[in-house]
């Protein structure tokens, strides 16, 4: 098995074959067709110096990651894919790699809160600034990139939880005019219903834990990008900080990414039905879906993904409260933090995921309900939403 997880007629291929096939080859010597957990921490080498496959020592890679990474890189087009033990620490790795104290990077206005958390209380320590702008207003990105400082230009699409879209074609033609690189966290997304570096963005990011693995049984994060230079930059990067999955973390996210495609055609299915119940209910003041034609995004969403997603968010009529009680009354819908799993999640993101954005200029409605629509039976998702309703 090579480390290389760049494979060219992996490209070619569909979707669903790059995500079943790509970043392996059946054993040669036993033709198993899934990788092996490598649960190993060391390699016999031959001879000091002499590795076999490039194989040393596992932070620095493993067989069941390089396979995993090899998969990741198909699926979203890119020249190389990286592992992480969580979202977070592939964006910590990412901006050391790429920033240096002094630095500065924009980002959403409505970041998701863990991200926000990151750049505000640590990268910041460590001598990067960042400014908000919003993702879907060009301008404001335009007029928040600070010429010569600003590295990054750092896209959510759709964000988290306001479902706001943004051009990531228009996003790095501005990134790039003032010498910044677009990184674009495609998580909401997932690689099966948008590619950002094929619109011109540098480096995807993704929380793996979420619709890639799409279990709720293994935390992960991934990198995926097309610039060698910056591969090389992030790879020694994650070798030196070590922030890696363990081999049984990537054989779970790398089965969960082999199906992926199914089970996103489902989350839309449910999440279509979901809005089309929720548009228009009288407990309901607003549905917030890129699907929706009244979506400010919706035009450039159809324009950039394949379809839009099973994240939707709502704000409820009778305000805080009634989302709380809402959110406690659901059955199907389990209350918790996380996406994108084949169960359906419920959530008041003011209290839970944006908790620690409370007071700043990303803090979200405090009657904003999120759901993260499962691959359930959806009459079942329609009557728990309709009683919990009331």
């Amino acid at each position: 098995m090579s480390q290389s997880n760049s494979s060219e007629h992996a490209h070619k291929s569909g979707f669903e074959t790059r995500a079943i096939h790509a970043g392996y080859e059946p054993d040669p010597s036993t033709g198993a067709v899934i990788p092996p957990i490598y649960a190993t921490s060391t390699y016999k080498q031959d001879g000091v110096g002499g590795l076999r496959g490039g194989y040393e020592y596992s932070r620095s890679a493993n067989p069941t990651r390089t396979a995993l990474e090899g998969a990741l890189a198909a699926v979203e087009e890119g020249e190389r894919g990286f592992a992480f033990a969580s979202g977070l620490a592939a964006e910590d790795t990412l901006v050391r790699a790429l920033c240096r104290p002094g630095d500065h990077v924009v980002l959403p206005d409505d970041a998701y809160g863990g991200t926000f958390r990151l750049f505000d209380k640590v990268e910041r320590s460590w001598g990067l600034e960042h400014s908000p702008a919003a993702g879907s207003d060009l301008d404001a990105v335009r007029a928040a990139i600070q010429p010569g400082r600003t590295k990054l230009v750092w896209v959510e699409t759709p964000t988290n939880p306001l479902l706001n879209i943004g051009d990531i074609e228009a996003l790095a033609a501005v990134a790039h005019e003032a010498g910044a690189r677009l990184v674009v966290d495609n998580t909401f997304a997932s690689p099966y219903l948008q590619q950002p570096l094929t619109l011109g963005a540098d480096v995807v990011v993704h929380s793996t834990t979420k619709y890639v693995g799409g279990h709720s049984d293994v935390v992960g994060g991934a990198l995926v990008v097309r610039d060698l230079e910056v591969a090389e930059a992030i790879a020694f990067h994650q070798n030196s900080i070590g922030a890696v999955p363990g081999p049984f973390d990537s054989f779970l996210t790398h089965r969960g990414l082999k199906t992926l495609a199914v089970r996103m055609d489902r989350h839309c299915d449910n999440a279509e039905r979901i809005v089309d119940f929720l548009t228009g209910h009288p407990a309901v003041a607003q549905v917030i879906y890129p699907g929706l034609p009244e979506h400010p995004g919706h035009a450039v969403a159809a324009k950039q993904m394949k379809r839009f997603g099973g994240m939707v968010s709502f704000r409820v009529a009778a305000g805080e409260q009634a989302a709380l009680d809402l959110c406690a009354r659901t059955e199907v819908f389990t209350l918790g933090e996380s996406l994108g799993g084949v169960e359906s999640l419920i959530e008041h993101p003011g209290r839970m995921t944006h908790a620690s954005v409370a007071g700043t200029d990303l803090e979200v409605p405090a009657d904003l309900v999120r759901l993260s629509v499962g691959i359930e039976t959806v009459e079942d998702l329609l009557a728990d939403l309709d009683r919990a309703l009331g």
